[in-house]
């Protein structure tokens, strides 16, 4: 199906083949990158691969697994993948798992600066600028400080042998995570970049750190991977990354390669509920943090907007424009929930459906709108499978059963 007739008119099908780079997928809807909290120990368990693998098997072109952390400092929590040679062999049992339900695999990888759960053996998180750490106060790390020239280039390579390593593990593509918060978005943010160096200032300057890793690792991976970016459309915060600078930071990633920019937005501090584009589980939130981090939920609670409802598609405004400005391959996210605007997607011009919630709810989804088994989502966007990131089973949808216990032991090493 690579075309359908819209008001008379041909346009390309959400089930037509894309190419990135060196990669064809076999249709142009793509699990986003969506922590799963299912490698408790650091490394992929069988609840991982189970749920790539289903799916793959439901559907989509491409799986992202997210947050593979360049480095244990890049880690956010614990519980999370950093890449090392002893990973590699366990990530190849999920990239042979998704390739043989015929989709490709990719990996996120990314580094958490100051946004981290986990103290430095010693001083403190390392990031766009030094100072007091609003989110690490809530956890004991009251400080952060600026990254120097060594610190920079140290980085860029760890995103780069990530890459060299994500290929070894049998992976199609990397997506480099610009946005939410996260190290990259810390120096394109001038919420969190307050440099006065070349790295600092002007978009151009925040643009500059950032556009040498995505430099680093397509040198690393030399066109053998397709090398993706995630980028906020928008900090929906004051202060924040807009949508005239984030055109900017696009057209920079396409002078230097990313093979497709998937558009998000929202800030895991500032404005999470920006993201969902629907009001985060408070009660949820609460009801799991300890200590002062309890203050966290609450102070969201007060800053979350009261009027916010959920509405499909709520970055298409702000994504049109970037659409303007460049002309590599975009990937949408947030809210995509029907056959009707997932083709909308298409007809709009961008080149992929970046889908999470509605896939956590129904691994099948893509194959049933693909079959006419469904027209819609039966997700309803409440965001309480966020909280599956704290929980030992990993994330799953409330609105159906518990996932396997029996899945969340690491895999046998061969």
């Amino acid at each position: 199906m690579d075309t359908v007739s819209i008001r008379g008119a041909e346009v390309r099908s959400a089930f037509s083949s894309l190419k990135l780079g060196p990669l064809t997928l076999r249709n142009r809807f793509i699990k986003a990158g969506a922590n799963e909290g299912m490698t408790p120990d650091g490394l992929p368990t069988q609840a991982l691969v189970k749920h790539h693998r289903d799916i793959a098997a439901g559907g989509v072109g491409m799986t992202t697994v997210a947050y593979g952390a360049v480095s244990a400092e890049g880690r956010t929590f614990h519980h999370q993948i950093h890449m090392t040679r002893e990973t590699v062999r366990h990530l190849r049992v999920l990239t042979d798992a998704v390739h043989a339900e015929g989709a490709a695999a990719c990996l996120q990888i990314t580094h958490g600066g100051s946004f981290t759960l986990l103290k430095p053996a010693r001083g403190y998180p390392r990031t766009a600028s030094s100072g007091f750490n609003a989110f690490g106060a809530l956890h004991g790390i009251l400080f952060q400080r600026a990254m120097d020239e060594a610190d920079l280039h140290r980085v860029a390579n760890e995103f780069a042998e990530a890459a060299i390593l994500a290929r070894e593990a049998g992976f199609d593509a990397v997506e480099i995570h610009m946005g939410h918060g996260y190290l990259l978005n810390q120096f394109l943010s001038p919420l969190s970049n307050r440099r006065s160096d070349r790295y600092g200032g002007s978009v151009e300057a925040r643009n500059r750190f950032p556009a040498m890793v995505l430099r680093r690792v397509k040198d690393a991976v030399g066109g053998r991977l397709a090398v993706t970016c995630k980028i906020n459309q928008t900090d929906a915060a004051r202060g924040g990354i807009d949508v005239q600078q984030a055109g900017v930071t696009a057209r920079a990633l396409e002078r230097d390669g990313a093979d497709l920019l998937t558009l998000s937005g929202g800030h895991n501090l500032y404005s999470p509920w920006a993201l969902f584009g629907s009001p985060m589980p408070i009660a949820d939130m609460q009801a799991h943090a300890r200590g002062l981090s309890r203050i966290g939920p609450w102070v969201l609670g007060l800053q979350q907007p009261k009027n916010l409802s959920f509405r499909e598609l709520y970055f298409l405004e702000s994504a049109r424009r970037i659409r303007q400005a460049v002309s590599l391959p975009l990937a949408l996210v947030g809210g995509v929930k029907s056959l009707e605007s997932a083709q909308r997607v298409i007809e709009e011009g961008f080149d992929a459906i970046a889908l999470a919630r509605v896939l956590i709810h129904d691994a099948a989804f893509v194959n049933k709108l693909a079959d006419g088994r469904l027209v819609r989502s039966g997700c309803t966007s409440c965001n309480r499978c966020v909280m599956g990131i704290y929980d030992p089973g990993g994330v799953r949808c409330v609105l159906n059963g518990a996932n396997d216990p029996r899945l969340s032991r690491a895999l046998a090493a061969d």
